[in-house]
């Protein structure tokens, strides 16, 4: 096992090779922004699959689809300008989580902490599922869309193993296939405006009737309830903005500048790109479709069906896929933050062999699983559930943020107040939208999850209290005091084990030293007896009756027993226990001695020591 790990994982690294991890702006890009770029892919789509379908249809979808994406556009400019101030306000990381934390209390950030995390679970849900609906777009693997679920599970497990390597390592495996996404997006938009405005001799996509649920006719109603929700939709885009803010320590120093510089290009290349395509799809009249997405409609279009459409194809397949990267570096990181308030278990806060959050890791891979089968790896019936979560937390975020302008009162901190203010509220406006227009399809679950993620938080809190006050409230001088030591071997039959645990159960200089057997009757006492006499042992045994052949109770009334006799004493009970040459051999035994430490640890004043004895 530890060679398979270390084939996979890569070899250890040390705690002061921590600095050597950090990434420059250009992995940084593809790391925290593969998200956010990849959501381009489906964005537009996502739009028409509302406002063209049902009542409407596509030409009224098509007629509304500049003004919405001009409006998610602007959104975008509002949310990324405040992110960038979250940067150099809080360079620690951790986001909206943080900024609620530190200017709106608890509860907020507690919500806002829910949110992300269950933002980022459907981040990886939506991006490998949107990857392998991609991938069955190309005609030579039309079939892999009836092994979705399988083949997205697979995916997962691929970058969970590449996260675990580090996130710079993963960081420069994903790089190349988000540049190249970047590369043959914006050819195909310049090349396709050029073909459409100056060329002139491109012509609409060739409807099909067959593959499309709606009409082509410019008849039907488009209301304003089809247009907030189609807003709601194409706002999708925006989910992955906040990543960078949540990451900044994994950038190399200066840390908040190079954060900042990253979380710019993003955005500048993000609304370059969803603006390109919702244009040219405006053109060109593409349907949405379950079997062939919009994007690969636009590419057979504009490049025909070549060698260049099927660079494209995997391309896109391959950003959408790994856009899940993007979680995998940010909800670890997040998750350790929150471990460290003591609102998630601590083991979230260890850093792994590769200087990794693993726990993190395994754990998002785990419930992105769980989503993939729940709902059958379908992109359109994730998406639902997506921008509840990631609305909620920009709105808290720049609240927060017009909080911290008004207590800090940096340089132009008005202005600066405004903008926050303002992002908040639109953004509150579309999380309204969405919580509307969409509960029905799914926007529900959050709505229900994240409450429920808030009161787990809540509750692991108070244990972690109640331990410290029960940790602290012993801490007197006069609690160290000598106790009275009371020692019990178990043994079973006369062996080199149980001699070797006699022997170090008197070298503790107990004040009472007693072995004990359990035995089912009196003829098997008799003889267990008369064994341990001819042994010649200078220790009293007792044994035990159990008559139903059950270890649990009889050895239980027994301490108890001993508890009645001795005040103020501790009892430690040793047990001698196998240690085989190989793993395979703990099979052929019943493993007694852990079942017995395992009931021991619930029984207050009682010691559990295992006296290892090796079989060579």
């Amino acid at each position: 096992m530890a060679i398979l790990k270390r084939l996979l994982v890569g070899r250890p690294l040390a705690t002061t090779e921590q600095e050597h991890q950090r990434i420059p702006k250009v992995i940084g890009l593809a790391v925290f922004s593969s998200d956010a770029i990849s959501s381009t892919a489906y964005a537009t789509e996502e739009i028409l699959f509302v406002t063209a379908v049902g009542a409407s249809s596509l030409m009224l979808g098509l007629a509304t689809l500049i003004p919405i994406a001009i409006a998610v556009a602007l959104l975008l400019a509002i949310v990324a300008f405040s992110y960038r101030q979250t940067i150099f306000a809080y360079p620690s990381g951790g986001g909206s989580y943080v900024v609620s934390r530190e200017n709106l209390g608890e509860n907020p950030s507690l919500v806002a902490a829910a949110s992300l995390l269950v933002d980022y679970i459907l981040t990886v849900a939506v991006s490998i599922s949107a990857g392998v609906a991609a991938i069955s777009s190309i005609p030579a693997f039309s079939d892999v869309a009836k092994h979705r679920v399988l083949v997205g599970i697979f995916l997962i497990v691929l970058i969970t193993v590449a996260n675990l390597r580090g996130i710079k390592e993963s960081g420069r495996l994903f790089a190349a296939p988000t540049y190249l996404y970047i590369v043959m997006i914006s050819a195909l938009i310049i090349y396709g405006l050029v073909r459409a405005f100056i060329l002139k001799d491109i012509s609409n996509i060739p409807f099909d009737q067959k593959a499309f649920d709606g009409t082509l006719e410019s008849g039907g109603t488009l209301g304003l309830f089809l247009i907030l929700k189609g807003f709601s939709s194409g706002a999708v885009a925006l989910t992955g903005v906040e990543a960078i803010s949540n990451g900044v320590p994994a950038f190399k120093k200066p840390e908040s500048k190079n954060a900042a510089a990253t979380l710019v290009w993003m955005a500048v290349i993000l609304g370059t790109l969803f603006m390109g395509i919702s244009i040219l799809a405006h053109h060109l009249q593409p349907y949405p479709s379950h079997d062939t997405t919009v994007l690969a409609q636009l590419g057979i279009q504009v490049f025909g069906q070549g060698a260049v459409f099927f660079v494209l194809q995997i391309a896109t397949a391959l950003i959408l896929t790994l856009a899940a990267n993007t979680a995998y570096a940010d909800f670890p990181r997040l998750a350790s933050i929150i471990a460290f308030d003591e609102y998630l278990p601590h083991q979230m806060r260890n850093r792994g062999d590769r200087l990794v959050f693993s726990n993190g890791v395994l754990i998002l891979a785990t419930a992105a699983i769980v989503l993939i089968v729940a709902f059958g790896g379908a992109t359109t019936a994730l998406i639902p559930l997506y921008a509840v979560g990631v609305f909620m937390s920009f709105t808290l975020s720049q609240a927060g943020m017009v909080r911290h302008h008004q207590k800090q009162r940096e340089e132009n901190w008005r202005r600066h107040a405004i903008m926050n203010g303002v992002g908040s509220v639109a953004t509150l406006i579309v999380l309204v939208i969405v919580a509307t227009t969409k509960f029905t399809s799914g926007a529900w679950v959050p709505l229900v999850l994240i409450p429920l993620i808030v009161l787990m938080f809540k509750s692991i809190r108070r244990h972690y209290l109640r331990v410290d006050r029960a940790l602290e409230a012993n801490l007197t001088a006069g609690m160290i005091r000598p106790r009275r030591n009371t020692v019990v071997v178990l043994v079973g039959n006369v062996h080199g084990g149980a001699v070797q645990a006699l022997s170090y159960a008197k070298s503790l200089n107990p004040n009472y030293l007693v072995a004990v057997r359990l035995v089912e009757g009196d003829e098997e006492a008799d003889e267990v007896q008369r064994i341990w006499l001819d042994a010649g042992f200078d220790i009293p045994l007792e044994t035990v009756y159990s008559p139903y052949r059950e270890l649990r109770k009889p050895l239980l009334e027994f301490l108890d027993r001993l508890d009645e006799q001795y005040e103020n004493d501790n009892v430690t009970v040793i047990i001698p226990e196998f240690v085989v040459s190989h793993w395979w051999e703990n099979i052929l035994h019943n493993q007694s001695a852990l079942r017995i430490k395992r009931w021991l640890l619930f029984r207050r004043g009682t010691m559990v020591t295992s006296v290892p004895y090796h079989i060579d």
